[in-house]
């Protein structure tokens, strides 16, 4: 079968594609023929050996996909071969078929396309958990997108809108902001021009904001931190701008806010039931027509340095899918 193989650590032109054997089914595991894989942020640094998981080389980058089961291992249930699936596995998606345990899979509907389906498990899997399982998000609150136009920044928007929050996105143009209010942001801040703690407030007449969902941290983390409502909840994601801010903690104290961590890739190791839930209610949204994940282009396998070039220079507006 065909394969991107990372065989180095080094730039998107670094990767090849090869022909490699196909994968043998053991217990409990279940075999995917790949008809779409997505690529994130993380995936242009794992390449590079700059991620905090570092895989045995030779490894394929992508860690999420979609397909259709064509074999079962002894031992497997949850699916039956011929089932339209989607899944996630850390790395190694980009290729033609995958071998992964058969509980790790999630049917897909057959309203939902496989290049959408492969593109939900990170950036709205970790989107819906922080607000659900996190946050505790109620319908009429609201929430502070911190990097509204990034991949779970979108992700973020999206679903808040879904779960009837008043959204405010701020990133750092005019632009980044309009792709955020044609997702379902109410409002925006332009974080590289105004002020931020102080437009949070004047957005909230004074009151402050529900929720703050920072995947950025550097500067502005501390900013939306002291503009949170009483009882507010700051959700930390990531540190997309390089920096893990430091917090004064007398601020949590005064505005007895939570400051609230979301590990993602732990959390549905931990709670696979909790995880499955989520990406079910996920597709449900997608099917119905509530959630309408943009897709910024697809290619073909062959052109995956293309794609994570694009991806590394911050060019992309929704989820980049490769289809091997």
């Amino acid at each position: 079968m065909k394969a991107c193989l990372c065989k180095s650590f080094g730039p998107p032109p670094s990767l090849v594609i090869e022909e490699i054997d196909a994968p043998v089914a053991g217990q409990g595991e279940a075999i995917v023929r790949v008809e779409a894989c997505a690529l994130n942020f993380f995936d242009t640094l794992i390449t590079k050996g700059k991620y905090q998981f570092k895989p045995d080389l030779p490894f394929s980058p992508s860690a999420e996909f979609a397909g259709t089961v064509e074999a079962l291992g002894p031992g497997a249930d949850g699916v039956s071969v011929g089932d339209r699936v989607m899944g996630y596995m850390k790395w190694g998606a980009a290729r033609e078929q995958v071998c992964v345990p058969a509980r790790d899979l999630i049917r897909v509907p057959d309203g939902v396309s496989s290049d959408i389906a492969a593109g939900l498990a990170v950036t709205y899997g970790t989107t819906l958990h922080a607000y659900r399982d996190r946050a505790n998000l109620k319908s009429g609150e609201t929430v502070a997108v911190l990097g509204a136009s990034g991949g779970v920044g979108q992700a973020a928007v999206e679903i808040a809108s879904v779960m009837g929050a008043r959204v405010i996105a701020c990133a750092s143009s005019p632009e980044k902001l309009e792709f955020a209010r044609a997702l379902g942001a109410d409002l925006t801040i332009d974080y590289s021009k105004e002020p931020l703690k102080e437009r949070l407030k004047e957005l909230t007449d004074g009151k402050g904001v529900d929720v703050v969902y920072d995947p950025v941290g550097g500067d502005h983390s501390e900013q939306a931190l002291r503009a949170t409502a009483w009882e507010g909840r700051f959700l930390v994601i990531g540190f997309a701008a390089g920096d893990i801010p430091k917090i004064p903690l007398n601020i949590v104290m005064l505005k007895s806010c939570d400051v609230v961590g979301v590990f993602w890739g732990a959390a549905l190791e931990r709670d696979p039931d909790g995880h499955r839930q989520n990406m079910e209610l996920v597709l449900n949204w997608v099917e119905t027509g509530k959630l309408k994940p943009h897709i910024h282009a697809v290619y073909p396998l062959e052109d995956i340095d293309t794609a994570l070039e694009e991806i590394a220079a911050r060019k992309v507006r929704g989820k980049v899918i490769l289809r091997p």
